[in-house]
Order: structure tokens, then C-alpha cells, then sequence
């Protein structure tokens, strides 16, 4: 039932695992901290205890309900501009996300009442790939993003975290193989082994997280990138099936994919606030934006 749920909203797919600690999961993201690979995200040196068992975010959690929804474009921006990954095309999906796993829940107490629940959607600390990757949608790449074989990568995750028992689903095999293009795509090195990233090297990273100046060293490294970057997707066979966001809310403003590279080096506050006042761009805000902008211009 609620797997047939979550597709009658527009999900491409869900699975359910066991809310259980993630042990293993655990000592890799402690790894991960120590080594530093996270750069200036605090934000995921905070809560690790919630970060890795679900019941300390949801009392008397038993299941996590994983779900994915597409946004591949159907339309892009114009060729020779400066680039914004095509998650933050639409609306943010932050909101877009939630609405649709508050509404899944709505339903499943429906049929059980006293369901007690969350929905996340990547702002919480909630690992997301892992999750989706229990549930059986995928495997964590080379890349380190889930992927499918029926749907690539391009797709959001968002979970629910409820106290129901349910019938789990089994994780899926690595069809990764011997490809290797994501690591030999990506311009900074920030892939630095296979399902091994250093994220204060990552373009999206770079230009959406990291505060203060730019590194210029890395500078002709950026390939017109001024909002995430998708290369490593971009290059990714599985993608050749990525499945395009019908989503009415997920559709590109009309000014973003018409905008030339004279265009966006005299984007105005006002002009910028029209196009993504509801999109995630705004999380870089005006000024981190331009910055990226004049960093490559």
C-alpha cells in the first residue's frame, strides 16, 4: 500500500529498510570528519548520534520509507553560459519533497491511525543515499551518488522515518564495475578514489558551501560552474536512463535557461531575487553567488 502510494504521488520509486544503527556507517563518517574531507560543514560535525539511528529523531522508529523523485530538465540553459547543476532548476526541492512525503504520510494514517512519523528531505541530520540504498533503490556509486539502474542518479531522495514494522527490502548489487569516468571526469580531483570524495575540492562545494574567497589555484578547473555541478552525472552511463521531472513545481524559470554569460556578469539583486526567490540557488544567496560569477569571469 504504500509503495503504490508513493508512486500515485509521483515518486519514481520506494523502498523500506530496517531503522537500525548504521554501524559501519558510523566509523566511515568519523573517518570522513577526521580527515577532514567535509571542509567548512560544520553542520556535519553536529548530531552524529542522530545522524546514524533513526530512533533519536523518531521515537520507537522500526522502518525507514525511501523514496526518490526525478528532476532531469527536459529543456537546458543555452550552450556557452555559465552553468547551475540541474537540481536547482525548479522550485527548491526541499519544499517540493516535503509536501509530497507529509502527504504520504497523511495517507498511510489513513490506515493506521497512531502512526507516529517524520518526513526529512536532506536538511536533516538523516543519511539519505544510505537509507535509499537499504531500501534497494540503488548503490552508492563511484561518484558516492546512489544510483539505479532503471533511473540513473538524477533524482531527489527524501525518507520517512515511522514506528510501523514492515516487510524490508534487500540492497541491490554494485554495477559500477570497471567504469571509472566519473573519477576521470572530474575536473578538481575532488574524486579521489573510487566511492571516495573529498568534498572541500567539489565545484559544488566550492561554490555553494565555501564561504570567503575562491582557491585560485583551482581556478581553470571550474568549467563555467557557478552553482553545484553535475560532471560527474553528466558522464555517468547509467544516466543515459534518467527519467525527466514532470513535476509542475520542478520546471525551470523562464529567464534561467535563456540567460547568456553578458547576462548573468550583470545579474541585478532584483532580477536574481525574481528568478530563484523559491529556488535553491538562493541558499548561495546574491553575493555568494556573484562572487562565483566574477571568480570565473
Amino acid at each position: 500500500m504504500i509503495k503504490s502510494r508513493a508512486r500515485s504521488l509521483g515518486f519514481l520509486d520506494c523502498g523500506i529498510s530496517h531503522a537500525g544503527f548504521l554501524k559501519e556507517e558510523a566509523e566511515n563518517l568519523q573517518q570522513y570528519l577526521e580527515e577532514e574531507r567535509h571542509g567548512e560543514m560544520q553542520f556535519m560535525e553536529n548530531h552524529f548520534d542522530k545522524r546514524t539511528d533513526p530512533s533519536k529523531l523518531v521515537e520507537g522508529a522500526r522502518s525507514v520509507v525511501s523514496v526518490i523523485l526525478p528532476y532531469y530538465p527536459r529543456k537546458k540553459q543555452i550552450p556557452g553560459t555559465y552553468l547551475i547543476s540541474k537540481y536547482a532548476y525548479g522550485k527548491d526541492y526541499h519544499f517540493v519533497m516535503k509536501r509530497l512525503l507529509k502527504e504520504l504520510l497523511s495517507q498511510i494514517r489513513q490506515e493506521v491511525p497512531d502512526t507516529r512519523g517524520r518526513p526529512f528531505v536532506d536538511s536533516a541530520p538523516v543519511m539519505d543515499k544510505v537509507w535509499a540504498q537499504k531500501g534497494g533503490l540503488g548503490w552508492i556509486g563511484k561518484n558516492t551518488n546512489l544510483l539505479s539502474t532503471s533511473y540513473g542518479s538524477f533524482f531527489y531522495i527524501g525518507e520517512l522515518i515511522i514506528d510501523l514494522e514492515l516487510e524490508y527490502d534487500e540492497p541491490v548489487k554494485d554495477y559500477c564495475g570497471n567504469c571509472r569516468k566519473c573519477i576521470d571526469a572530474c575536473p578538481t580531483g575532488a574524486l579521489t578514489g573510487p566511492y571516495r570524495i573529498d568534498a572541500s575540492r567539489c565545484i559544488s562545494y566550492l561554490t555553494i558551501e565555501k564561504k570567503g574567497d575562491l582557491p585560485e589555484s583551482m581556478k581553470d578547473t571550474y568549467n563555467d560552474w557557478i552553482f553545484g555541478c553535475d560532471i560527474c552525472q553528466d558522464v555517468c552511463p547509467w544516466n543515459r536512463k534518467a527519467r525527466y521531472g514532470e513535476h509542475e513545481d520542478l520546471q525551470p524559470h523562464p529567464d534561467l535557461l535563456s540567460l547568456s554569460r553578458g547576462d548573468w556578469e550583470n545579474l541585478s539583486r532584483e532580477h536574481f531575487n525574481a528568478i530563484f526567490r523559491h529556488s535553491a540557488v538562493k541558499r548561495t544567496k546574491y553575493q555568494g553567488l556573484m562572487r562565483n560569477i566574477k571568480f570565473l569571469s
